[in-house]
């Protein structure tokens, strides 16, 4: 149930929305690129840095032990937040890029052969097709994509069955698309594929942060996402997997820290997930993603979900019917926190330029996106993403500065 939350008094807790741009206030709609961070994240590295800044794990001295005793309560927070079975579950990783890259090279090469077939969705970010472009030529495997249905940004579900054959051996799914707003049903499609004995990934990069996240009830086997699209700083993401894989995989890299003993001709490796995080960690990144996961949950995930369900359909629905001719993405109803549209005649990047002197930051391009954005048609999109810390009264400027771009464009 939606609960009361007084989302004017959070969104104070960022100090870098109050400013102005170009002489106007700042709307920060480019969310689903990297969300902003609120003060107590920011107070969280400030503490580390000034406080107890060591390397982990390695030290005896004071100041290494609390370093590590706060790396280590993070890892054990990420289990929590995404309701793990246990900290041995959890890799950090640079980001979700790093994680899905780290699954491909480690687990893809261990597990596919020739004839293999990696499945996918046509709504795949980069990060997670090029990987497994990659270890599909290195291994003879090949790369299959369940497609989407078109502008509403669906995946058609009626080929499901067909393409999940025997020779499948991984399914890797976007949880939200970062480009369309879809939110895939992830549980449905892993209970499918486990079924049939099919390992699972999902790129809960646009999620992780926006919504409750349950990877037991999901039943996936891998789940990637970044800490900066969660109030969290960059260069720090986490890689989910079931212990009994973690232990089968290789090391993704080698070096200091995740050894267990290394002789001349011989090196024993850690157990995981010490295993996969090799040389000096990105140590403050993850004491302010557990300082980000606290303020989230705070605020509660339910409650940021609705919030961000309702300002885009919203700004949805107020482009539809403001701005004439324009060709809206994704799915009508149900959608994430995300917009994204053409205006007949205007390039993406000229709407995001002429909204920046607005005070509007808006992302142009393919997003990432670029095989889905050809079958659509398109070469570029122009997206507004949102946070619990947006607002309606922020979308009702933008729709009128989109109107203002389709009359001076189209003079």
């Amino acid at each position: 149930m939606k609960q009361s939350v007084d989302w004017a008094a959070i969104r104070r807790d960022f100090p870098l929305l109050d400013q102005k741009v170009h002489g106007k206030p700042l709307i920060y709609f480019d969310n689903a690129a990297t969300s902003q961070k609120p003060r107590v994240v920011i107070e969280a590295l400030r503490t580390y840095y000034e406080q107890y800044n060591a390397n982990v794990h390695r030290g005896i001295h004071e100041l290494s032990t609390r370093a590590t005793a706060a790396y280590e309560a993070a890892r054990a927070r990420v289990a929590k937040f995404i309701n793990a079975r246990s900290s041995d579950e959890i890799v950090f990783t640079r980001g979700t890029t790093e994680a899905i890259n780290l699954v491909a090279a480690s687990w893809g090469a261990s597990n596919l052969k020739p004839g293999d077939v990696i499945l996918l969705t046509e709504m795949e970010h980069h990060s997670n097709i090029v990987p497994w472009q990659q270890i599909a030529q290195r291994t003879g495997a090949q790369v299959a994509y369940v497609p989407v249905t078109g502008d509403d940004g669906l995946l058609d579900l009626s080929k499901l069955d067909s393409l999940l054959t025997p020779r499948v051996k991984l399914f890797g799914m976007v949880h939200v698309s970062n480009s369309l707003g879809t939110v895939n049903p992830a549980a449905e499609l892993c209970a499918q594929a486990r079924k049939r004995g099919i390992t699972t990934l999902v790129d809960g990069a646009q999620s992780a942060g926006h919504m409750p996240i349950d990877v037991q009830q999901i039943g996936c086997d891998f789940f990637a996402f970044s800490g900066h699209k969660m109030c969290g700083p960059t260069g720090i993401g986490v890689l989910y997997a079931r212990a009994e894989l973690l232990e089968r995989m290789p090391p993704y890299q080698t070096g200091g820290e995740m050894i267990l003993r290394v002789e001349y001709h011989h090196t024993e490796f850690k157990k995981p997930p010490h295993k996969f995080e090799a040389g000096t960690p990105d140590i403050a990144g993850p004491i302010a993603l557990h300082a980000a996961m606290d303020y989230l949950d705070q605020i509660g995930r339910q409650n940021i979900w609705l919030h961000d369900q309702a300002i885009a359909a919203y700004a949805y629905e107020q482009l539809a019917t403001k701005v004439h001719g324009i060709r809206l993405f994704g799915p009508p109803t149900g959608r994430a926190g995300l917009v994204s549209f053409v205006i007949p005649g205007v390039h993406a990047h000229d709407v995001v330029t002429v909204a920046d002197r607005a005070g509007i930051a808006l992302r142009g391009g393919h997003h990432c996106t670029q095989p889905l954005l050809h079958k659509l048609g398109v070469e570029a999109t122009t997206r507004a993403s949102f946070y619990f810390y947006n607002t309606e009264h922020e979308v009702d400027t933008f729709v009128e500065v989109m109107r203002e771009v389709q009359k001076f464009f189209m003079r």
